[in-house]
Formats: C-alpha cells, structure tokens, sequence
C-alpha cells in the first residue's frame, strides 16, 4: 500500500520534517507537494512498498511519514528520500535538508535564524523559553499530533540549549 493520505497514518507512523530556508510561494507548493508525491508513489524499503503520506505546513514544513508497521523504512530508503530532496532543492533554490537553523513564532509568521542567532536573541531577551518553536526532530506522528513538533522551547531540545532548562515532556 504506498502513498495514503497524511491524515490517515497512524500515531506511531515515524516523520521526518524538513524546513525550507524560505516560504514558498503557491506555485512552489504545489510543485513541490506533486513532486514529492510521485516520488513517494514508488517509495519503496527492499521491495516492499512503503505505507506513507506527506503535509506541508506553514508553507514551509515538508512532513514525511511512514508506517513502519506494515513495512520497515531501510538505509537505501531514506537515501532515496534524501536524493529526492537534494533535487527538489535545486529546483526550487532553497535548503530542505539544512537542519541548523532555529525556526520559532515570531507574532504571527514563521522565522528562521542560525542556532547563533537564536541563541543571541535569548541572552538579549528577545526569545524566550515560552517562544514557541518547532523540534523538528520528533521521531513519529503521534509526536506531532500532540503538540510536541511546535511547542514553547522550554519543551525541546531549544530549552536545553538556550536557556539551559532540561525539557519537561
């Protein structure tokens, strides 16, 4: 069973979440989600079609998961994955794969800064432990779903990092 739609997966189905450096226009998109829809047609871990879907957040967050349940995700499949993306970066002359940078709520829009930018923000008060961030390396669905893929810092790794606070998950 290959390509289902995002909502139906379940909880325990594992994502990966890749942040584009910008926001994508409409076209970009819809380009991008068609791109990647073909690709995740053929998704495949040892011949083994993968069960797996594919959102697209705050025109930005590119959401792949898979149901390892009926199909375990191999080495080769997430280089497969990887290449697609590479390409896709090309195309649309953004980072996908880049997970330095920080992205946190900032008023209603979405920012991104280098883990240094960030963490000058922090000592200078502009960020804090209740900024909301976005950990994009939840390992499932379930994880996201419950609020812990966009949360205060305080709840990630972020607060550990920039404000020296162990997370309370």
């Amino acid at each position: 069973m290959p390509r289902v739609e995002f909502a139906s997966l379940p909880d325990h189905a594992r994502v990966w979440i890749f942040a584009a450096a910008r926001q994508l226009t409409p076209d970009e998109r819809e380009a991008l989600l068609a791109a990647v829809n073909v690709f995740l047609d053929g998704w495949a871990a040892h011949g083994q079609p993968l069960t797996c879907g594919r959102d697209l957040r705050h025109d930005r967050f590119l959401l792949v998961a898979a149901d390892e349940r009926a199909a375990g995700v191999s080495g080769c499949s997430i280089d497969a994955l990887t290449r697609q993306l590479r390409d896709l970066e090309r195309r649309f002359e953004t980072a996908l794969l880049d997970n330095g940078p920080v992205h946190f709520r900032d008023g209603d829009g979405v920012e991104r800064a280098s883990r240094a930018e960030f963490g000058a923000r922090a000592d200078a008060g502009k960020v804090t432990q209740d900024t909301i961030v976005f950990d994009n390396t939840v390992p499932t669905l379930g994880d996201v779903r419950e609020g812990r893929w966009e949360t205060a810092a305080r709840h990630s790794w972020h607060g550990r990092a920039f404000f020296g606070a162990a997370p309370r998950l």
